[in-house]
């Protein structure tokens, strides 16, 4: 059994790789050639925890796995992460724990490349703008993902506190001055919605985060940080213009994803706005972008088999580099 940390990581699968990773699951998933239940979410009323269990079997790759992802607040005050994650990837033919690794880094990695997706096959090709909202733990993976699949001239980033996106931006500047994309942090989003071609929202709102009056025509959103039904970052109004919304998951989406359920509920739209799941863009039963007007919108509330396929991916890689430390229990 293979133990390969967050560092080991880094090194085996780049953004590119990781995309076409999250890609193959998608292409699974909608082909039925996979198993993906609901996550199980225990709460921990003692300690003011959560503990989520995120399953999944994966034909194509003939590998399972779990992924243990923990939110708890009060772990920082001890001095520990408030949302450790750890995977267990277990080989589909013989049952057998394969490997277990960082989960933290996994969710970050396979969240920024399900954005990173969407935006190459939906976004308008010559996108040259981005507006990031949030600069937590996914805000670095998001942004390197549009940086991969768009020449990006100039990505706004918005945050709740200034000051924490100005010191994002010019880190952002150093570590991805390669791809030769100004990175500029903005105190009100407002200024810049109107010339953006590409938003990305990564935030833990319960509320929109930005005004959906403002976005120009031919836009494409990634709303990536509401996985609950009580959390809400896009607009009613954004989710109204949008001419196609894809999903990772229609039933994820319609259990967890309150950018969704609340408009639904108030009677904004109804479910068949829903153009359908992102895997049958990906297998060519639904068609993307028709326009370079049309508004385009992509829901992921993140699923487990993004996880056991991008693992899969980072193990084989391990073994051919000699990363990772093999242990026996």
């Amino acid at each position: 059994m293979l133990i390969i940390s967050a560092e080991e990581m880094k090194k085996v699968l780049s953004m590119k790789e990781a995309i076409e990773a999250v890609k193959k699951a998608y292409i699974t998933l909608a082909r039925g050639n996979s198993i993906v239940p609901l996550r199980t979410n225990i709460t921990v009323k003692k300690h003011n925890g959560q503990i989520l269990f995120m399953p999944s079997y994966v034909e194509g790759v003939d590998f399972a796995g779990v992924k243990v992802v923990s939110v708890y607040p009060e772990n920082v005050k001890k001095g520990l992460p408030a949302v450790p994650a750890t995977m267990i990837l277990v080989d589909g033919s013989t049952g057998i724990v394969n490997a277990i690794m960082d989960g933290t880094y996994l969710t970050r990695l396979r969240t920024g490349a399900a954005s990173g997706a969407a935006t190459e096959i939906l976004a308008r090709k010559d996108a040259k703008k981005a507006l990031l909202f949030g600069t937590g733990g996914q805000a670095e993976t998001q942004l390197w993902a549009l940086l991969c699949v768009r020449k990006l001239e100039e990505v706004y980033v918005f945050d709740i506190d200034f000051n924490r996106a100005k010191q994002f931006a010019e880190k952002m500047n150093e570590t991805f001055k390669d791809y030769n994309a100004k990175i500029t942090a903005v105190e009100n989003a407002d200024d810049v919605l109107p010339e953006v071609d590409i938003i990305t929202t990564a935030t833990t709102s319960k509320k929109p985060v930005f005004n959906g009056n403002l976005i120009k025509k031919g836009v494409h959103i990634n709303g990536i940080g509401a996985y609950t039904p009580e959390m809400q970052e896009i607009p009613e109004e954004a989710v109204l213009k949008a001419d196609k919304i894809y999903v990772d998951s229609l039933e994820a989406c319609m259990a967890e994803a309150g950018d969704l359920i609340i408009p639904i509920n108030k009677g904004v739209i109804n479910k068949e706005k829903i153009t359908g799941e992102i895997g049958k863009l990906l297998t060519g039963e639904l068609s993307g972008r028709t326009s370079e007007n049309e508004i385009t919108m992509f829901k992921s509330v993140g699923l487990a088999v993004q996880d056991v396929v991008t693992a899969a991916k980072i193990y084989e890689k391990a073994l051919e580099l000699g990363l990772g430390k093999d242990i026996t229990l």
